[in-house]
């Protein structure tokens, strides 16, 4: 069984589980604003969708504070800071783990204190403190791929090999974590869908996540309702959910455990399918074998 370990709190990976996206932005590619408005996280909203993504089946809630959508510019640590800390403060009345969207080394020690689970990191330690601060702690630590940033990521990203090449770039980073002193249990890698990379190189890396594990180190990917889907189907991003559930249930199928998504139960419905047959084929298979 992988276990996935994130302070006090645990989640079992033995089969794939969704992270549930909670924007608290105004400017987030799909669904900016929504729960932000007049320079304010909207908290009574927050908390009526959060719980309906726990009823629907998310173990997890990612809170993103800063936009890191192509193109983005950074927001300031006090503003990313006023955002995230209050949310993740009203969270912690919910049964669940909390993540938080943050390539900061200053808001991932607040965020942490004020009571998150997990940090979720764009930028895999390229601030010098995360490593550092993260391992001060118990909490589970998500490191992804991305080649550039976001204001520049998408404009001609080139890869010789783009599986070999994030592979290797997760593996060096994993590396990092384990010197610094973190468990692999603590661990996620993500290989960025969409964070300096061409469509054609999404659909590779999709075709072949199972060839990005590294050990037993869990898997997380992040595919709904980005570009690629809305290239390949040509759906506006708020038409989005059947290529989506779909690209998860591809993930799923080839080795993702944790799957960040917006529509919670859609994707939910989707993962059970599969869990059924696969439990009544290894069921068929066991009775042959009596």
């Amino acid at each position: 069984m992988r276990i996935l370990r994130c302070g006090l709190r645990t989640l079992d990976l033995s089969h794939p589980q969704l992270m549930g996206v909670l924007n608290i932005t105004p400017d987030s590619f799909s669904d900016g604003g929504e729960l932000f408005a007049a320079n304010q996280v909207l908290h009574d909203q927050l908390l009526t969708r959060a719980r309906a993504m726990l009823a629907a089946g998310a173990r997890v809630l990612d809170v993103g504070g800063e936009s890191t959508r192509p193109g983005a510019e950074p927001v300031s640590l006090s503003e990313e800071l006023q955002r995230v800390i209050p949310v993740v403060q009203t969270l912690r009345q919910l049964d669940t783990i909390i993540s938080v969207d943050t390539r900061h080394a200053a808001v991932a020690a607040a965020a942490i204190e004020a009571g998150a689970d997990l940090i979720n990191d764009i930028g895999a330690g390229s601030d010098p403190d995360m490593l550092r601060t993260v391992c001060a702690s118990e909490v589970g630590y998500a490191l992804m791929h991305m080649q550039g940033t976001p204001a520049n990521m998408q404009r001609a990203p080139q890869y010789d090999d783009v599986v070999a090449q994030v592979r290797d770039f997760l593996q060096q980073r994993v590396a990092a974590c384990r010197a610094a002193g973190m468990a692999d249990t603590r661990l996620l890698i993500d290989p960025g869908f969409g964070f300096g990379k061409s469509i054609a190189h999404n659909l590779t890396l999709l075709a072949n996540l199972e060839q990005l594990r590294i050990d037993d180190v869990a898997l997380l990917v992040g595919l709904s309702r980005k570009s690629t889907i809305g290239a390949v189907t040509g759906r506006e991003v708020d038409a989005r959910v059947h290529g989506s559930v779909a690209a998860a249930l591809i993930a799923a199928q080839q080795g993702a455990n944790l799957i960040r998504v917006h529509d919670v139960g859609a994707t939910m419905d989707a993962l059970n399918i599969l869990r059924a047959v696969g439990d009544a084929a290894h069921a068929s298979e066991t009775e042959r074998d009596l």
